[in-house]
């Protein structure tokens, strides 16, 4: 047995937490040899952000909703987040918006003992420089931590005001990287505006293969300006997926080697070469070992992501 088979036991754990991670393990040990091993030799994509060197492997995970459970059981939780760092993903991002998501994420990082091996994005989403810092303070004792890899301005609420505060962080090394994010079409423009104006290592932005505004102008002008981008929504909007699942699979998708439709959403996102991470969520293990998939295997160009979008169309 390899020393990824399992999740890592935290050092001394109380009851609660020791209880959480056995049930983790089990969980864990429950996928098939096969898919556990799947990634054994291969390293998942990488692309670039920021400006020293740095890279994010291309599938991460989201927390909006997935993650809000409360004070339930944690143990599907951590073989999530275990599972996407065997694959070789690190990003997890979360909000105060998506409510206990931050102290849910916070506390499968401390049970698992994966906080150096998980890349932390989370937002500030209110008015006001006190306001402000006293959200972000709040977002790492929740999230457990005394760094943020990456610090967002959710949905550009008060950027001005927040990226004064996002650079002093970043300079006394209380953030790593800055960024701004939004879900719809109509922010476009004003995401734009931001980049324009201001230097930005991030923007998170909604892209899919049935959600292409992002590629009339916003992802070349991130990539001109060497800004990293981040996608929240690559399996799109109005329940495509649920739509997608259970119809049969273009027959292009072995090529790609892709098993299901959510592989070959994760591939359309991942064709655009502005974009460097893509990160549905899920709670669920299989899904994600599965989403963790496509950030492996032969490269996807732009006449095959249009395939690809027209295979969607056709199908949904």
């Amino acid at each position: 047995m390899g020393r990824h088979d399992l999740p890592i036991p935290p050092e001394n754990p109380g009851r609660a937490t020791f209880l959480r991670w056995a049930g983790a393990a089990a969980v864990y040990a429950a996928l098939p040899t096969t898919m556990r091993a799947a990634e054994a030799g291969r390293s998942m994509s990488r692309r670039p952000i920021g400006s020293k060197g740095e890279t994010l492997p291309v599938i991460g995970c989201g927390t909006y909703r997935t993650f809000d459970i409360g004070d339930a059981d944690r143990s599907e939780h951590i073989a999530v987040v275990r599972s996407l760092v065997d694959a070789g993903g690190s990003v997890i991002d979360s909000s105060p918006m998506y409510g206990s998501a931050e102290r849910v994420a916070g506390d499968v990082l401390a049970a698992s003992g994966l906080r150096d091996r998980v890349f932390v994005a989370t937002k500030v989403w209110t008015r006001g420089r006190e306001q402000g810092i006293a959200q972000m303070e709040a977002s790492m004792r929740a999230l457990q931590v005394s760094r943020v890899d990456l610090m967002q301005i959710h949905n550009l609420v008060d950027w001005r005001t927040h990226l004064k505060t996002l650079r002093e962080w970043k300079a006394t090394g209380r953030i790593r990287y800055l960024g701004i994010t939004h879900y719809t079409p109509g922010a476009h423009d004003d995401l734009i505006a931001v980049m324009r104006e201001a230097q930005i290592d991030a923007v998170q932005l909604n892209y899919a293969a049935d959600d292409r505004a992002a590629e009339q102008r916003l992802l070349s002008f991130a990539a001109d300006r060497g800004v990293a981008v981040i996608v929240n929504q690559p399996f799109g909007g109005g329940g495509l997926l649920r739509r997608l699942t259970g119809k049969p699979l273009p027959g292009f998708a072995a090529e790609l080697q892709c098993e299901n439709w959510a592989q070959l959403l994760l591939k359309f996102v991942l064709a655009h070469p502005a974009v460097t991470c893509a990160i549905p969520g899920t709670s669920n293990v299989r899904h994600m070992r599965s989403n963790a998939q496509a950030g492996y295997g032969p490269p996807v160009d732009r006449a095959m992501a249009q395939r690809i979008a027209e295979a969607v169309e056709k199908t949904a």
